[in-house]
């Protein structure tokens, strides 16, 4: 259940002084958090960012939820994941197979990210929730590099694309024979679902006060203004509020500043070189099928319109949208998000933020056209008859991907609000934009 603003409007204005305080990561505006009941999430008032949540057993349920994905990740490395039958000929491939293809075609860079994104990053987050969780016996500074470790990578973990990326495999694969799941299959399904579970009743704000609470500030805060005009800033690692000039966090140890240093400069500068990639990523091949000895290259909008033709229409539209519309979208707006936060104007502040919520969102999701030349790449292995190998345009994408994200990730969303006006910063007082 959510904690609606007109409850947190009544924080703002009646907040006790026992009450913990958050700066709003993505907004700067500082917001008092008293006790909220099982089930609920503290909501900024102003971009409506959840700032922290309660859950029933916070220790036990994040743990059980990671031991059970580890598990489904240890049956899911163990047996075959994915079979095809052409012609009386039969593949399969096993989740550890599919990074051993790629390198034998030279392509280990792409193995390398599959494997870190696919796997290892999983399997390290999961673990780091049990040992923060459970791990009483660890010492602090190591608690707080497990934390550190955790909250930077869990962003990184694209086990659900991946899942997408094998179902469109499947339909682009029934035109050519019988496709079949493995016993590992089911097994990775769980695995995906307790992850994303694991991820969600673990609370940033709840691990990190019980690892250590944070540095108590001497100067009296003002609830619903800026940190930036009281002199404080937000660690962008465990959430502490620290006097703006203070550079390393006393609680996480980790370095910032007010405002990211050359956020708008790093941003331009990731995006430039993003779509310097992109025009040739979907210009060159991404992937060349060959059918009885004839090589026939791919292109990405080749793709669609082939699945367009052969009547695959969803899925034409699922790589249409995920490869070209989304990253097209996402380079447009980073770019007008750089611009609008460098601006003294008017503008719409809110619908900036969102634009900024659904960039960061939904951008990753690209990587799926990559996840399914990995599979096809890994299952489609019959000789003369039907084989299908990845090109240099899939490596180029995902290098437009990854570099898009840290376009998103390097973008401070506070400079947004930062030139909002007196009028916009009295605003939140009330709840109200």
């Amino acid at each position: 259940m959510l904690l609606h603003v007109p409850q947190l409007r009544s924080w703002l204005v009646c907040s006790h002084v026992h009450d913990p305080h958050i700066l709003c990561p993505q907004c700067d505006l500082l917001v008092a958090i008293p006790d909220i009941a099982i089930g609920q999430k503290a909501k900024c008032p102003r971009c409506h960012t959840t700032l922290t949540s309660r859950w029933k057993e916070p220790r036990r349920r994040p743990v059980g939820y990671a031991i059970s994905a580890l598990f489904m990740l240890l049956l899911a490395n163990l047996f075959p994941f994915v079979n095809m039958n052409v012609a009386g000929l039969s593949s399969e491939v096993t989740l550890v197979q599919i990074p051993q293809v790629l390198v034998s075609e030279d392509y280990a860079s792409m193995a390398s990210l599959f494997m870190i994104v696919v796997q290892l990053l999983p399997a390290v987050c999961m673990l780091s929730i049990i040992l923060l969780c459970y791990g009483n016996k660890i010492p602090v500074h190591w608690k707080v590099s497990i934390a550190r470790t955790l909250f930077r990578l869990k962003s990184w973990c694209m086990v659900e694309i991946f899942l997408a990326g094998v179902l469109v495999s499947f339909v682009k694969l029934m035109a050519y024979g019988d496709v079949g799941i493995g016993t590992s299959f089911i097994p990775y399904v769980l695995f995906c679902l307790l992850q994303l579970r694991a991820f969600q009743c673990t609370d940033r704000f709840w691990v990190w006060e019980h690892i250590e609470p944070a540095p108590e500030l001497v100067q009296p805060l003002r609830v619903g203004e800026s940190g930036l005009r009281q002199g404080l800033r937000s660690c962008h690692c465990c959430m502490a509020i620290l006097p703006a000039e203070q550079e390393v966090c006393g609680r996480c140890k980790s370095k910032g500043h007010a405002r990211r240093k050359n956020s708008l400069q790093w941003t331009m500068a990731l995006l430039v070189t993003s779509i310097l990639l992109y025009l040739p990523a979907n210009m060159l091949p991404i992937m060349i099928t060959q059918v009885l000895g004839n090589p026939m290259p791919s292109t990405i909008m080749a793709g669609v319109v082939l699945l367009w033709s052969d009547g695959s229409y969803p899925v034409a539209m699922v790589i249409f949208i995920a490869s070209i519309m989304v990253p097209t979208l996402k380079m447009i707006a980073i770019a007008w998000l750089c611009w609008d936060a460098n601006s003294n104007k008017q503008i719409d502040r809110e619908r900036l933020h969102v634009i900024y919520e659904v960039v960061e969102f939904v951008g990753r999701w690209s990587m799926i056209d990559v996840f399914v030349i990995a599979v096809l790449s890994a299952l489609v292995r019959m000789g003369q008859l039907m084989s299908i190998y990845p090109d240099i345009g899939a490596l180029l994408f995902a290098g437009v991907v990854i570099l898009t994200m840290f376009a998103a990730m390097t973008f401070d969303p506070r400079l947004i609000w930062d030139r909002a006006g007196m009028k916009s910063a009295k605003e939140p007082q009330d709840g109200r934009k």
